[in-house]
């Protein structure tokens, strides 16, 4: 083998190492991500860069109430009737599935062509929720929001197809909503989210430089 053939082949080695562990460290540690909606305001504004914790996925930690996820968007945005959904127990649908090897890995590994939202999560599985006159209720009990800017209230829901807001939580699902409640598409109107669809816990905000910390 020349020197010239033996250099090449020892840079598509390392290219190839390089990008395995890339990958790798993307989907079970950490990668970073730029917020894209203002759904999450004054919490996290568009633009702003973030570290996530793919580790709690890895680790299959269960959310608390008051962690900041991202997941998977799912398939069904909103609803116009109940067909298909228990409104009890509403679960967020999700039909995308890829068929083969490949097209899995494209999809959830490398994850073009798929969309995540960010938000944060209010109630656990098995309890209560109840949107009323613009609060939101766990098992009965107000849910003090210090988070929300001052004066903000919950709709029971921002579009103009149906709403949950008088539900309890299914098991191995979580209900979240974002920050900026009136301009905010999530569980209110495609159901609790299955813990499995979740993808990560967002931890660190790197930029911009003044805000750089814990989240």
């Amino acid at each position: 083998m020349s020197d010239k053939l033996k250099n090449i082949l020892e840079w598509i080695f390392c290219f190839v190492v390089a990008f395995v562990l890339a990958v790798l460290i993307k989907y079970f540690v950490g990668t970073p991500t730029i917020v894209s909606q203002e759904s999450m305001f004054p919490t996290l504004q568009e633009g702003q860069r973030l570290i996530l914790n793919r580790l709690f996925r890895t680790t299959h930690q269960t959310p608390q109430r008051g962690d900041i996820i991202t997941f998977e968007a799912p398939t069904i945005k909103g609803y116009i009737n109940f067909e298909g959904i228990n409104p009890e127990s509403p679960v967020a649908q999700y039909t995308k599935e890829p068929k083969n090897l490949w097209s899995k890995f494209i999809y959830y590994v490398l994850e073009m062509n798929k969309e995540s939202y960010i938000k944060r999560v209010i109630a656990l599985p098995g309890e209560h929720v109840k949107i009323e006159d613009g609060k939101v209720y766990i098992n009965g009990e107000e849910l003090q929001e210090d988070y929300l800017r001052p004066g903000l209230e919950t709709p029971q829901k921002t579009g103009s197809g149906l709403a949950f807001s008088d539900f309890t939580v299914p098991e191995n699902c979580v209900f979240a909503m974002g920050d900026n409640r009136t301009k905010s598409t999530d569980c209110r109107e495609f159901g609790c989210i299955p813990i499995e669809r979740i993808e990560s816990k967002v931890w660190i905000r790197f930029w911009p430089l003044n805000l750089f910390g814990k989240v």
